[in-house]
């Protein structure tokens, strides 16, 4: 089942002078390209911990797939959606300036249905609802008037 999560590269700080994106370029043979935000990567899990799975992505980089990020409903285990050496596509979030990259596998699934639901729809609901109008008027009139009969 694939299911949206995102990635958090950890490689480390860039040493020497310049920005992330030139320490990524310059690493491995990977180009610039490959990591430009909203760019769909492959990984393959490395390790999964309660917070989210480490990916490493082409070119031997590691990144972090946040729990958040692993589906679009409720995770409670990210075990329960990865196992290790699972390999998986993730779209690039993020390049952070310290070298780490977020990624979502949720941003590449299709997008939650739509559930439209009109007014009086529901028959049976239409009538509870009548029923609890009808009686929370009566209660209300009855207050008043035992209200009004102890000010006298």
């Amino acid at each position: 089942m694939l299911t949206q999560f995102s990635v958090r590269w950890d490689s480390g700080r860039p040493s020497g002078a310049g920005s992330a994106r030139s320490h990524f370029a310059s690493k491995e043979g990977v180009s610039i390209t490959d990591l430009e935000v909203g760019a769909v990567v492959d990984g393959t899990v490395q390790r999964i911990t309660p917070y989210g799975a480490f990916l490493q992505l082409e070119g031997g980089r590691i990144g972090l797939v946040h729990i958040s990020e692993i589906d679009r409903n409720y995770v409670k285990d990210v075990r329960e959606h990865l196992r290790e050496n699972d390999v998986v596509q993730a779209k690039v979030l993020a390049i952070k300036e310290d070298g780490k990259i977020d990624l979502s596998i949720k941003a590449l699934q299709d997008p939650q249905p739509r559930v439209e639901r009109r007014r009086g729809s529901d028959p049976e609901f239409e009538q509870k609802l009548k029923r609890f109008m009808r009686q929370s008027e009566e209660r209300q009139v009855d207050f008043r008037r035992s209200v009004d009969h102890k000010r006298k």
